[in-house]
């Protein structure tokens, strides 16, 4: 698994007619690869919930979701599995097929929740337009 962490004072996902927004809190940007197993979710899940990367009254990255409140908004991002390391067009050899990434994706949003209530999500395999406003910019690459 491949993910984009985000603090962001507020994050918007659309598509179509369908809309998921967060006030403060962290844009989580998932890519799953064909070796990920629930156990890499779960592992994923509690990583990014425990983070303390919210700044304290001393400015300095000491606080997590829970203590400021924050929400999460998880959006599955089949482009992190792509490689542009060869060629011009991205080779996407690793990356999970559609159905079982749903299936996975949806542990993994299982296992946010049960780290942190506030927890949202985009909508798999549509095309979606993001909207955020980065608060930093604080931004985060997890690979396992």
């Amino acid at each position: 698994m491949k993910a984009v962490i985000q603090r962001v004072k507020r994050a918007t996902v659309r598509s179509g007619d369908q809309t998921a927004s967060i006030g403060p809190g962290l844009l989580v940007l998932a890519g799953l690869e064909r070796e990920d197993t629930a156990e890499t979710c779960t592992w994923a899940a509690a990583k990014i919930a425990g983070l303390r990367i919210f700044e304290d009254g001393d400015g300095k990255m000491n606080l997590g979701l829970q203590e400021v409140g924050g929400e999460i908004l998880a959006i599955s991002q089949f482009t992190l599995a792509g490689s542009i390391a060869r060629g011009r067009r991205p080779s996407f050899d690793t990356a999970m097929a559609p159905e079982a990434a749903r299936a996975l994706f949806c542990t993994f949003l299982d296992q946010l929740k049960a780290q942190h209530p506030r927890v949202t999500s985009g909508f798999f395999q549509e095309h979606m337009e993001v909207e955020l406003l980065n608060d930093g910019p604080v931004t985060f690459i997890l690979e396992r």
